[in-house]
């Protein structure tokens, strides 16, 4: 399509590939394990090596840059909407109301760690917010990623006047004894249905108490951001290559070291249940700035023109990235759950690496083979369809 800008389906497909190092973590291993690397699987080695890379260069680096581009996404899609006379109000609450419905359908049926529910919720509260100045929604931006940093230290300050029972509740959730693994482990590997009351639960907890004290200020602070960038050509290709490399430099001169720094204390403090509030902080701030370091490789490797044809795949995995979102955690699911191969808690980091790589060049090859013969991935489609209330055109 004419239309589209090819820097953002680019930023947008490194993005939905990245997101997996970590997402596949979630689906293989017990849920301790992807907060706290220590409650299981090998850290020696290789093993270790593969997580230190995850950690520095994917954890939460990857759902930073899915924010910014997904808040770039909503300035794009309602001025495109003003341009072209339509009723830009509701196209917008009907498009983030459906987005809603699928996460919705995704958490309960196939993976309860979506963000499309987040998303969805972030983009209805955000639209007021759209026109603002870039510096306003830079500004507004940091004060809502404030807001979760601050819901946590004020949660670790505390934490010695919690009561015991809520201590030791703590304990067994960050570090889990040996019997609760192995109930978790065997409730993965079991059928879809058994694993249903377990999976909706924590859905429930994701899109309630998750999204409360940490997702909707995260997102929503990401997405402001992503707008205000948006806006002054940065995530468009548009900015001056200083700028890239400049933002490259922070991301290696103070991200970096942030985020390796927090690891030392992470490790330093035994990994214990301070490390959830406190040792989390470093990452959590230190991410923002390597995403941006991300976003600068990207468009410098775009404007020098490098590896053509690997910058078309990944544009095309960016046009199709909510089906491909999808796709991930159908794969996923099928190789780790119990109605599928079973896999869960029997592959190590390293390892799930090597299945990340496989579906990365399944998803690369499948991406564009798809847009040779349709205009939009199906799921594409289908929300395009449903937010214009008809059938959109499909094949080429």
């Amino acid at each position: 399509m004419s239309d589209r800008i090819e820097a953002l389906d680019v930023l947008r497909g490194v993005a939905l590939l990245g997101i997996l190092v970590m997402n596949v973590q979630a689906f293989a291993m017990p849920q301790a394990a992807y907060m706290n690397p220590t409650a299981w699987g090998r850290l020696e080695g290789v093993d270790l090596a593969a997580w230190l890379v995850s950690h520095l260069l994917a954890d939460q680096k990857m759902m930073a840059l899915f924010s910014m581009l997904f808040g770039a996404g909503i300035v794009l899609f309602t001025e495109r909407a003003e341009a072209a006379g339509r009723p830009v109000g509701s196209l917008h609450f009907r498009r983030q109301g459906w987005l809603l419905l699928f996460g919705v359908v995704h958490a309960y049926l196939i993976w309860y760690g979506d963000i499309l529910f987040t998303y969805a919720v972030c983009g209805m509260l955000l639209y007021p917010c759209r026109r603002l100045s870039p510096a306003i929604q830079l500004i507004l931006g940091l004060t809502l990623l404030s807001v979760a940093s601050a819901i946590f230290l004020f949660l670790g300050g505390t934490m010695s006047m919690w009561p015991e029972a809520e201590r030791l509740a703590l304990q067994a959730e960050w570090h889990p004894p040996v019997e609760q693994l192995q109930t978790e482990i065997a409730r993965y590997r079991s059928g879809w249905f058994e694993q249903f009351p377990y999976r909706a639960e924590l859905a429930f907890e994701v899109q309630t108490f998750t999204l409360l004290v940490w997702g909707l200020w995260r997102a929503a602070g990401l997405m402001l951001i992503g707008m205000a960038l948006y806006r002054l050509g940065v995530l468009s290709g548009q900015a001056g290559r200083r700028t890239y490399v400049a933002m490259l430099g922070a991301a290696l001169t103070l991200g970096l070291p942030v985020v390796a720094y927090g690891i030392y204390w992470n490790f330093a403090n035994g990994w214990g249940p301070s490390s959830l509030f406190v040792g989390t902080q470093f990452n959590y701030w230190g991410s923002v700035l390597v995403s941006l370091g991300w976003v600068a490789c990207v468009m410098l490797a775009l404007k020098a023109a490098w590896l053509p044809g690997l910058t078309r795949k990944l544009a095309a995995v960016g046009r199709t990235a909510f089906s491909q979102y999808i796709l991930q955690s159908v794969l996923c699911s099928l190789i780790f759950q119990g109605y599928g191969l079973g896999w869960f808690g029997r592959v190590e980091r390293s390892e799930q690496l090597g299945i990340v790589l496989a579906i990365w060049l399944l998803q690369l090859w499948l991406a564009a083979l798809w847009l040779r013969h349709f205009q939009y991935g199906p799921l594409e489609w289908l929300w395009r369809s449903l937010t214009y209330r008809r059938a959109q055109p499909f094949r080429r």
